[in-house]
């Protein structure tokens, strides 16, 4: 399969962190998103019944950043995969979460991988 759909630039507030204090006030994250995923049914109809609808995937990655509260990104990334991926249509997805200018102006960033299982 070769079709994918991107979300990317998403900014989110959220209270995530394993340091002290980064909890107490929601802080920005960026994140990126890859989905893999045919389009054929999509391409074939033009009807967005048939595609993964990315305002609601949007809408679904603000919701759990800023509604959840979790240590480590790597955490974060794991539950909003769960939540994407009860969309049987999509594949594989590729899930990337920073913390920008976290450590002196560099930005750390986590990314986790989910691939479907075909069994």
């Amino acid at each position: 399969m070769t079709d994918a759909i991107a979300v990317r630039g998403i900014r989110a507030y959220g209270r995530h962190g394993a340091n002290s204090g980064e909890g107490d006030f929601a802080q920005p994250f960026d994140i990126e998103l890859e989905l893999e995923v045919d389009l054929a049914e999509a391409r074939a109809s033009d009807d967005l019944a048939r595609t993964v609808d990315y305002a609601a995937l949007h809408a679904t990655i603000v919701r759990l950043v800023r509604e959840r509260s979790f240590r480590l990104l790597e955490k974060l990334g794991d539950e909003i995969l769960a939540e994407i991926m009860r969309d049987a249509r999509i594949a594989g997805a590729v899930l990337t979460i920073a913390k920008p200018k976290l450590l002196d102006g560099a930005t750390p960033s986590v990314t986790v991988r989910r691939i479907r299982n075909s069994a």
